[in-house]
């Protein structure tokens, strides 16, 4: 994982917090009580299954999408003000654009469109790729395309980077040079980002952060490598084909029986004594398990969680 920042970025210590933020739709909420902190300066994952409403915060990160309820904030400043929208950028799957405009017509828009443009860290960014600035986007491999538009995110000089599953379409050869892109960006800028993708070890590699969200609410926010220590994965036999009851005093996020043995992921409180198997859970595994447990106990590391909708802390 990535090294943690300790800059605070320009507006304070927090890049995103969300106040029982919401939005409803006709067929229900896509997301509820939604509350949570980003600090500045962060690389973080934002990780749930398809419609856990991960594009529509998202949404309301970029202005595309109103909030029902609650309140976000962009550095301390309300999302609906207009000041907010020079400090991010926002690059989703579609990636679109003009695919008639030459690679050089299209950073010279960015520039036109952007009062703090940086044409030299695009041009940088489209050159390290071998990507000819003559040539017509549509004409460009899906690797090349995705270099373009992360040229576009990065040359508007943004404090907050915004992504929507913008690797999802390139091999894994493109996504590895997009993500050694991004982090070298990013940490070079001092940008923080917020990265929606379900490739969980992609996650584990490049974020120190993760939002881990499940039918529209937050299941878990903080620091990765502190989120990880709060589990342990225990093994052992049933009693009479159920957990032991040992077990149960600690908080299970999930568990399987087979036959006459069981597998829990747990938050341990206190020592995890017993005739068990206690082991150290990867990150995958105790992302999954949260996402395959929505109605388990939400957990925030500390910093993360916002009054008073108070997460309970590791």
């Amino acid at each position: 994982m990535t090294g943690k920042s300790t800059s605070t970025g320009p507006g304070g210590a927090w890049a995103l917090e969300a106040r029982g933020l919401g939005r409803r739709y006709r067929r229900g909420w896509a997301l509820r009580d939604c509350s949570f902190r980003l600090p500045a300066g962060r690389i973080c994952g934002l990780v749930g299954p398809n419609g856990a409403g991960k594009s529509t915060l998202l949404g309301m990160a970029t202005r595309q999408v109103e909030p029902t309820e609650g309140e976000l904030r962009l550095f301390g400043v309300p999302v609906s003000d207009r000041e907010v929208m020079p400090r991010f950028a926002f690059l989703g799957q579609d990636k679109p654009l003009f695919k008639r405009f030459t690679v050089a017509e299209t950073l010279r828009m960015g520039g036109e469109l952007n009062p703090n443009w940086d044409m030299a860290a695009a041009e940088r960014i489209v050159r390290a790729g071998d990507v000819p600035l003559h040539a017509a986007v549509g004409t460009l491999s899906g690797g090349q395309r995705t270099r373009v538009a992360f040229a576009l995110a990065f040359g508007k000089r943004p404090d907050l980077l915004l992504l929507d599953e913008p690797m999802s379409d390139l091999d894994p050869l493109a996504r590895h040079e997009m993500s050694t892109l991004l982090m070298a960006e990013a940490v070079e800028r001092g940008t923080t980002v917020m990265m929606s993708s379900h490739m969980l070890t992609e996650l584990e590699d490049m974020c120190d952060y993760l939002l881990v969200l499940a039918e529209g609410k937050v299941r878990a926010a903080g620091d990765a490598d502190a989120l990880v220590p709060a589990h342990a994965l225990v093994t052992g036999v049933t009693q009479d084909g159920s957990l032991p009851a040992a077990l149960t005093r600690h908080t299970v996020i999930e568990s399987r029986v087979h036959g006459r043995q069981f597998q829990a992921m747990v938050r341990p409180r206190g020592p995890l004594t017993g005739d068990w198997r206690v082991s150290q859970p990867s990150l995958e595994e105790v992302l999954l398990a949260h996402l395959r447990s929505p109605d388990a106990p939400a957990l925030y590391t500390p910093g993360a969680a916002v009054e008073p909708q108070e997460g309970r802390s590791v």
